[in-house]
């Protein structure tokens, strides 16, 4: 787990996402990644956390939902090209290309529109068909829902026939089961992570389908005419749907042994049988790779590795330790796990 907590200090939950070749897991102030090379070897990069996320804002209930968005969008696209560059093995530094800060604004604005027009603004237009040949308010709103709920699904159905988005799945899956040992403060190795299933509640696929479902219930409240503002009700309340869907999916991740949350978030749970894979063992040893970085970087143990030139070039060796990492770095020697 994190550092030793005071007494009144909440643990720290971690959590990340499957990047190619490897996996990201978001510290208190880097995330840290960690990437399989062609040749086997195993690297770590960390990537600083943006002020405006984590600041007192990421206090406030629906607020700090909405900054989560937008910090996992920027933070995974960085993710992505990291892991994209260390996975094809580039020799020479200079080849490894990263996003401008224009370019990372540019590809975020794009991928929030485009979620927009798919997913939010083509089942309104759908919907606004049957309402014009004589469907009601109720039924259209549930038509829309269903046509959300419907290319939601098909889209990560499609996508998870791709082979490389497959693999990608897989270490989706070690990413749950690494932050689950660690929760249950079993050992971080491949023999304990491997006990643990590969859904997780607080997973961000979860956080989609319930910023699904929380669209179809709000929606209903409000009109639906004028066409302009049943449009602009759809794009305003985006935030306010990423609010309550983030307020859901953190209750859900620490009150597990509730019998009526674990009811509400089965949707959730079974949509995970789509975005995840059992890992092979060389996935859950990059996933205990990520989240040991993580957790040392956050008690100070590890330095950081912002710079692509200070990245570990040494191979996994498997270490005994607990949920409270007991592995132990100094600024000359980059950790080698």
């Amino acid at each position: 787990m994190a550092s030793p907590q005071a007494p009144n200090k909440q643990p720290v939950l971690y959590g990340g996402q499957a990047i190619i070749e490897g996996v990201m897991i978001r510290g208190q102030s880097r995330a840290a990644l960690a990437v399989r090379r062609p040749d086997g070897i195993i690297v770590r990069r960390s990537i600083p956390l943006e002020g405006w996320a984590n600041s007192s804002l990421r206090n406030i209930a629906l607020v700090r939902g909405v900054l989560v968005l937008l910090e996992t969008l920027l933070v995974g696209m960085k993710s992505l090209t990291i892991s994209a560059n260390e996975a094809t093995a580039d020799e020479d530094p200079e080849q490894d290309q990263q996003l401008s800060g224009l370019a990372m604004a540019t590809l975020l604005t794009v991928s929030l529109l485009l979620g927009i027009v798919i997913f939010f603004l083509i089942p309104v237009l759908v919907s606004r068909f049957f309402e014009i040949n004589g469907a009601n308010n109720f039924v259209a709103n549930l038509v829309e829902g269903g046509i959300r709920l419907g290319l939601f699904i098909g889209y990560v159905w499609v996508i998870g026939k791709m082979d490389d988005i497959k693999r990608v799945f897989g270490y989706h899956g070690a990413e749950h089961m690494v932050v689950h040992a660690h929760e249950a403060k079993e050992p971080l190795t491949v023999e304990s992570v491997r006990r643990f299933p590969p859904a997780h509640p607080r997973c961000g696929t979860s956080f989609l389908m319930t910023v699904v479902l929380v669209s179809i219930i709000m929606f209903m409240l409000f009109p639906r005419d004028p066409m302009w503002f049943l449009i602009a009700s759809r794009i305003v309340l985006v935030p306010v749907i990423a609010g309550i869907s983030y307020e859901f999916i953190r209750y859900a991740g620490t009150h597990q042994n509730n019998i009526w949350i674990r009811l509400f978030n089965s949707p959730n749970i079974l949509l995970q049988d789509l975005t995840t894979r059992q890992p092979d063992e060389g996935m859950m040893e990059v996933a205990i790779t990520a989240i040991e970085y993580a957790i040392a970087m956050d008690e100070d143990r590890a330095v950081p590795s912002d710079d692509a030139t200070e990245l570990s070039s040494e191979p996994f060796v498997p270490v005994e330790t607990t949920g409270a990492s007991s592995l132990e770095y100094d600024d000359e020697v980059p950790p080698g796990v």
